[in-house]
């Protein structure tokens, strides 16, 4: 096992109509948009990034939202993502404002890791844009080319690098990349909310921490087989979810975290690294 741990934190909260999170049976034709639905169907929910201390490198997995929802929340997102979700960003919950109370700069990271490019999950990319190799894989990146759902600007000027999927152990599709070419960290490909997501599977001394993304929204989604609201891909995401339910169940899997579960509280998972951590 790697002498990894992972720093979980929350970047403010997100706005949405439960449907998005847990996929209902219903006569509206798209409740996840929250379109004509009542506050009672409402929820706010947390946007996680993590920070994993790995002995190859410095990892970040997503970048949560920018400060700019500070200010001016329909600016940043656009009139057509404003009209279904909001978020709030409390003062010092920034992904760089996070970093910085433990002296990290984003010249310091090795990777972020965009699991998809969502906006509540790319929106505060400028903020670590410095980072060394900013990662997505190329089915996401081309995906959000052309489709909607997406808001370019969050990327604009930004290096990011598309990467191939390639054979690995994991996965409903046993597609996705080896970071570090020693079974320490995988990016998994776990599609069907988004064409291109994958989620983070994380070597610990404790077990496998699986960082699932929006492949489910909380551990009912897992334990019970509830899809997200919004799929690009019903059958795909399907199959995902069902990885992540018999993966959970191994005996070497620590645990598995929803991006926006509500019963995921920030907290620091592994144990002390035997290098200098950046949490003295």
């Amino acid at each position: 096992m790697t002498n990894a741990r992972i720093h979980v934190w929350h970047t403010g909260e997100v706005y949405i109509d439960q449907s998005l999170a847990f996929r209902e049976k219903t006569l509206h034709p798209l409740p996840y948009t929250g379109w004509l639905r009542p506050r009672a169907k409402k929820r706010w929910v947390p946007v996680s990034v993590y920070l994993i201390e790995h002995p190859s490198g410095l990892i970040l997995v997503d970048t949560g939202w920018h400060t700019e929802m500070r200010e001016n929340q329909r600016k940043h997102l656009g009139a057509f993502a404003s009209s279904m979700f909001k978020g709030r960003l409390p003062a010092g919950e920034a992904v760089h404002e996070q970093l910085s109370r433990y002296g990290v700069k984003a010249a310091d990271i090795d990777y972020v890791l965009l699991t998809h490019l969502h906006s509540d999950h790319v929106s505060g990319l400028k903020h670590v844009s410095e980072a060394k190799q900013i990662l997505v894989s190329e089915p996401e990146w081309n995906a959000a080319q052309r489709g909607i759902g997406y808001i370019k600007s969050m990327w604009q000027g930004v290096n990011v690098t598309p990467f191939e999927w390639t054979q690995i152990p994991y996965g409903p599709y046993k597609l996705g990349l080896d970071l570090f070419q020693d079974g320490s960290v995988y990016l998994v490909h776990t599609p069907g909310h988004s064409a291109g997501q994958f989620s983070v599977l994380v070597r610990t001394k404790q077990g496998w921490v699986l960082l699932a993304s929006d492949v489910g929204y909380g551990a009912a989604s897992f334990a019970h087989g509830i899809l997200p609201g919004s799929t690009t891909d019903k059958k795909a995401a399907r199959r995902s979810l069902d990885w992540v339910k018999e993966f959970m169940a191994r005996e070497d899997c620590l645990m598995a975290i929803a991006n926006h579960d509500v019963e995921i509280k920030p907290q620091i998972i592994g144990c002390p690294a035997p290098w200098k951590s950046i949490v003295e």
